[in-house]
């Protein structure tokens, strides 16, 4: 007998999430079937995007999430037991699937010396984001002037090394001047602005005084109003996330000042970014990733919390901008 941990969500969050706004419960699993997997949970994955996403789930349901997992039981061929599997299997210690079950799993390559908590970050979701969206959607040229909102977090460092890898002059937008100040001596950043200091457009004029050629938006609200207002002609913008509103109503949105007119004036251009249209490029990504981190030219950081229990806290700590990196759970 096998018995499941998993976290609910007790009530829809209202501002920051709370421990309140959880439940921990545990569930009996049934024997497997033919063609079924039993799946143990080594890293989950906490994201922004859950924050958006718990308005459409119904309280009482598990958080949605990823995670690593390691086969522990099988009757399916293509899932043996000792394998690493990625899947979308929730905030749970354990899960049945099977190839075309819960979670859409897939087995994981040998990463041979990396930690296998990188299918989750760099050679996962926010790897692939920053790959396919930055280059699809703000197409970059040499010379040209890249600022990214949320830069210290996962998807912001590795869009600001592909940009350098693009011979771009790259600015990052963070909320402290240590991971400002990370990003310029470990990712090759060439300086950044910290949004909590004082007269965060005048930082920017002095960053980037030949204006803005592409903006990735993690953030939207005022910060990225900021940043539109000193774009170039026929700038790019590529809005990856609004964090700067998953804590607020959804039924009452912050008002931000009007873009429009400069978007106008300077014949911009902004296109929001899915990664799951992307499904059948994923191993591209991937692949190019493995390639840059072996050659040494993408460098990537986790913070890891160790405990299933510390989920919730987790996912709080990454809201507040408290990691530096890919947040991950160590079970």
């Amino acid at each position: 007998m096998v018995v499941a941990r998993k976290f609910l969500l007790a009530k829809h969050f209202v501002g920051p999430p709370n421990a309140d706004d959880f439940k921990i419960v545990e569930e009996e699993l049934p024997d497997l079937k033919d063609g079924e997997f039993l799946a143990e949970a080594v890293y989950l994955s906490v994201d922004p995007y859950m924050r958006a996403y718990s308005y459409r789930l119904s309280e009482g349901t598990p958080m949605v999430g990823n995670q690593v997992a390691k086969i522990i039981e099988s009757k399916s061929d293509d899932f043996p037991v000792g394998k690493y599997v990625a899947a979308q299997f929730d905030w749970q210690t354990h899960t049945i699937s099977s190839a075309d079950g819960v979670g859409s799993p897939y087995i994981l390559p040998d990463l041979e010396d990396l930690p296998l908590s990188y299918s989750l970050g760099v050679l996962g979701s926010p790897g692939n984001t920053a790959y396919f969206s930055f280059l699809d959607i703000c197409k970059p040229k040499a010379g040209e002037t890249v600022v990214i909102s949320g830069a210290a977090g996962a998807v912001g460092s590795i869009v600001g090394q592909i940009a350098k890898m693009q011979s771009c002059e790259v600015i990052g937008i963070t909320g402290s001047d240590d991971k400002g100040q990370y990003l310029v001596d470990n990712f090759g950043f060439d300086s950044y602005v910290n949004y909590k200091r004082d007269n965060l457009e005048e930082q920017l004029k002095r960053a980037a005084p030949e204006g803005i050629d592409c903006y990735f938006d993690n953030v939207a609200g005022e910060i990225s109003t900021t940043v539109i207002k000193q774009m170039n002609m026929f700038g790019r913008i590529c809005v990856c996330g609004s964090i700067s509103s998953y804590n607020t109503d959804i039924s009452d949105p912050p008002k931000v000042s009007c873009i429009q007119l400069h978007m106008l004036q300077k014949q911009l251009v902004m296109q929001g970014f899915q990664v799951i249209p992307y499904r059948s490029r994923i191993l591209e990504s991937i692949n190019q990733h493995l390639e840059w981190l072996r050659a040494g030219k993408l460098k990537y950081v986790e913070t890891i919390t160790e405990g299933f229990e510390n989920m919730p806290k987790a996912f709080s700590e990454m809201l507040e901008g408290r990691n530096l990196g890919k947040a991950v759970v160590k079970v």
